[in-house]
């Protein structure tokens, strides 16, 4: 009776399995958050201050204020982790070249080095 239940741990694992996501998302969502930013900042432009005596027509610009400032908080935090991300694939590609640079440095010297000598002893 066993076998004929389903294994819920597999089924568990199989569910949970990490996705990448495509590859495009990024720009996608920036461009979406930019969008976002922007209309809201529209609205808000487009708003007269004589309306503000009446509050039933504060909810358009109320909602404008809170959509377009969660908005550019968003892009702000996605641009900033971008730079994070950039910074430290340029850091961990720095590292590898500067093993390869240390010896190389270490070649030139030891080449100038042997030709100094050389250059000393026919005098």
């Amino acid at each position: 009776m066993n076998e004929a239940l389903p294994n819920f741990e597999l089924l568990l694992r199989e569910a949970l399995a990490p996705v990448e996501p495509p590859a495009d998302l990024v720009e996608r969502l920036e461009s979406t958050l930019t969008a976002i930013t922007e209309m809201a900042a529209d609205e808000l432009e487009s708003w007269e201050l004589s309306a503000m005596r009446d509050p039933r027509n504060w909810a358009r610009p109320a909602a404008a204020l809170v959509v377009g400032g969660a908005a550019g908080t968003a892009l702000v935090l996605l641009r900033a982790r971008r730079r994070a991300q950039e910074a430290s694939a340029r850091r961990s590609s720095l590292a590898g070249r500067g093993a390869e640079l240390e010896r190389s440095a270490e070649r030139a010297i030891r080449d100038l080095a042997e030709h100094t000598r050389r250059l000393l002893e026919r005098r």
